[in-house]
């Protein structure tokens, strides 16, 4: 993972209740990509969420498209400062995916389609806080913003909501993903400013 895709320089702050500290607002969504864009035909898309005894739960695209899926109104926030307000997809909740997953272990590994992984504690995942979004602003999600389905952990940087999901290995430490293990902070929450290390 070598290409980094433009938008990864800094720009301007602004001065707004509704922005994390350090952010500048957006109404475009920027691109940023450390790798090549994967491009993955729905038929071929899996997700599965493998727990710490071995067993593996696994959904196809069909099947994901068979659970209940929910609208999500919310803001999203860069690490690289831009943030983008009001924004809405569609997706099926983790909640409803983990519902039947016998688990002890606390942390989660998020594993993309082309290599890419991100860190992200359980109990961030849960109780209506992430989603396996695969639609945005009406229409399907592009490859280049994570298509066909990519995570949505909207209260974290932008870099937790992994592009190009395609599943969740349990952890029982917290373990750094990519960029964890480049400088990035492990948790990342926008509104302490948990950039880097």
């Amino acid at each position: 993972m070598a290409v980094f895709s433009r938008g990864f320089g800094s720009r301007r702050r602004e001065s707004d209740p509704e922005l994390p500290p350090g952010q500048y607002l957006t109404e475009d969504f920027p691109v940023l990509s450390a790798g090549p864009t994967p491009r993955i035909d729905t038929a071929d898309w899996s997700f599965s969420i493998t727990t710490e005894s071995g067993q593996v739960t696994t959904w196809s695209w069909d099947q994901l498209m068979a659970l209940p899926i929910e609208d999500v109104h919310t803001d999203i926030h860069c690490v690289t400062r831009w943030s983008k307000l009001g924004t809405t997809w569609r997706g099926v909740s983790l909640d409803t995916l983990f519902a039947d997953i016998d688990t002890s272990d606390a942390y989660t590994m998020v594993e993309s389609y082309g290599g890419y992984t991100t860190n992200v504690p359980l109990e961030d995942l849960l109780d209506g806080k992430a989603w396996i979004a695969f639609e945005f602003e009406g229409e399907p999600l592009d490859p280049e913003h994570g298509g066909p389905a990519r995570l949505l952990v909207p209260h974290l940087y932008f870099w937790k909501s992994a592009k190009w999901v395609h599943g969740i290995r349990m952890h029982s430490d917290d373990d750094p993903g990519f960029w964890e293990q480049n400088g990035y902070n492990m948790y990342g929450d926008p509104w302490k400013e948990q950039r880097y290390w």
